[in-house]
């Protein structure tokens, strides 16, 4: 069976497929570094690091709305939370608690569950095919939209008014009342 060569495709296919390894680098690069930072910041600011590149990935494969839900939400929402938290807490060195034996023990069998589960993956993923959609358009929000806004309009509507109820409610009870003497 002879093979449609395309000069141009297979650079595209080659160039893709490089960048597509560089950022899974990257992101294995900066999770091990959100696990290994001895402050808490920076394992933070690293964790946004890893966070970018999941965005990135998510646009390789052609899932917008899922990278701007992951850029905004996680990015935005969670990490602001999550540095919100660590200055609040103020932790320092001498406060970290000594972990026990089991602790340890339990972190070394769920290491090892880990290695067995990616030596698995691994040993079967080069056996198997590569997945091809059947719709280009699968991830696009424009179809999402369609989706959204046509099958699912009423549920939409509903979660946006409990949303918005939820919003007033926690705005009422933040809000101090005046003392009266």
């Amino acid at each position: 069976m002879p093979v449609d060569f395309k000069p141009g495709k297979c650079l595209f296919v080659n160039t893709k497929m490089g960048i597509f390894y560089f950022i899974a680098f990257l992101s294995v690069l900066f999770a091990l570094l959100v696990i290994t930072a001895k402050n808490p910041v920076h394992s933070v600011l690293y964790l946004i690091l890893t966070f970018f590149t999941i965005t990135i990935h998510y646009i390789l494969l052609n899932a917008q709305f899922l990278a701007i839900v992951n850029f905004i939400v996680y990015m935005g929402a969670i990490m602001v939370l999550f540095l919100f938290v660590l200055m609040l807490l103020n932790l320092n060195v001498d406060s970290e608690p000594v972990k026990s034996n089991i602790v340890k023990f339990a972190a070394v069998i769920g290491g090892c569950c880990l290695l067995a589960t990616l030596f698995g993956a691994l040993k079967l993923s080069a056996s198997s095919k590569p997945v091809l959609l059947a719709d280009p358009g699968l991830g696009l929000v424009k179809s999402l939209g369609k989706v959204l806004f046509n099958q699912f309009l009423l549920p939409f509507e509903i979660s946006s008014i409990l949303l918005l109820s939820a919003m007033v409610g926690a705005v009422l009870l933040a809000k101090k009342e005046p003392k009266t003497a």
